[in-house]
């Protein structure tokens, strides 16, 4: 059974930093592709970045030069430095990887962003 579990959220000030981490377990996480997605209040959860197993980065236009996404598969962990936060990057974050055919998700952080 696959288990991931975020943590690393929490309240910070507008133009702040956050640094999310996720542990998984259950798969072979140096071959599996991670990603982090976020949801925004009132709407659907959208993919702000992701890693594949050799290490190549892709992130949503919206993040882009703000997160940093990377791994350590010794500890099978990867994490989403956020620097610049805004208020738009208020929500919750999910760790996600497709494992086993289907998506597997975290519970996910909350990240709440004051003005």
């Amino acid at each position: 059974q696959v288990h991931l579990v975020e943590s690393g959220g929490g309240l910070v000030q507008a133009g702040g930093s956050l640094r999310l981490s996720c542990t998984g377990s259950g798969i072979n996480f140096k071959i599996s592709t991670m990603d982090w997605y976020h949801q925004a209040p009132g709407k659907q959860r959208e993919m702000v970045a992701s890693i594949t197993a050799g290490g190549i980065t892709n992130y949503a236009d919206s993040v882009k030069g703000r997160f940093t996404i990377s791994r350590n598969n010794a500890w099978n962990t990867v994490n989403l430095q956020m620097n610049s936060l805004n208020q738009e990057d208020t929500g919750v974050y999910y760790c996600h990887s497709f494992y086993y055919s289907r998506d597997n998700w975290g519970r996910g952080t909350q990240v709440t962003v004051s003005s």
